[in-house]
């Protein structure tokens, strides 16, 4: 792989990752519920599901997912599942103390399951695989190393996990992160509203 050739993946995954959907929503609703800890571990396991996709892509499982109506069908019905049962979760979050630097969820969630919600955000979600095979259709060749293709996989999760993690890092910052504790409900409730419209989407369209 030239440089100029990587320098353009990069490009191509920069701008799908800066995409605004249920990965941002996720990481906002993170950040605001349990802090940056549990937004930098999403934000990561976020990118692993995404470099499950590229590694399916190149190895040819994104492809018989791309192919198969029923294998389509039955993963997009699963995302869209799961992005109405984190929503409905996200909108029954009550908040128990008054002040920002007290308020709290009252059912906060472990590292664990936050890892598990961004990483199920990007497996469950089929349109992922057409993304990767319209990409990486322009850079794989049979003359591919694995090398090669170790590349472009690790450039897709670094990229996808530095992204979310910058962003949970500037979402962290005290003012920022004062007032999206202090607006702890509004937040969930917009990020569950989100998550719901996007699920009605998924199985609509």
């Amino acid at each position: 792989m030239t440089l100029i050739t990587w320098f353009s993946l990069v490009a191509i995954c920069s701008l799908g990752a800066m995409s605004p959907g249920p990965s941002l929503a996720l990481v906002l609703k993170q950040v605001a519920n349990n802090g940056r800890t549990h937004a930098l571990v999403a934000s990561w396991c976020h990118a692993i599901g995404i470099g499950f996709w590229a590694f399916a892509c190149i190895f040819g499982l994104a492809l018989v997912v791309a192919e198969s109506a029923l294998v389509f069908q039955l993963i997009t019905w699963a995302g869209a599942a799961y992005l109405l049962y984190i929503g409905i979760k996200a909108l029954r979050v009550t908040s128990t103390a008054i002040g920002p630097e007290t308020l709290v969820s009252r059912k906060p969630i472990s590292i664990y399951q936050a890892g598990i919600e961004g990483a199920m955000i990007s497996i469950l979600n089929p349109k992922t695989a057409i993304f990767f095979i319209a990409i990486f259709s322009q850079f794989i060749s049979a003359e591919a190393s694995i090398l090669d293709q170790m590349i472009m996989i690790a450039t897709v999760v670094i990229i996808d996990g530095g992204w979310y993690s910058l962003v949970t890092l500037t979402l962290a910052k005290g003012p920022i992160l004062a007032w999206l504790k202090a607006k702890n409900q509004l937040v969930n409730r917009i990020s569950g509203t989100i998550f719901i419209l996007l699920a009605i989407r998924v199985v609509t369209f």
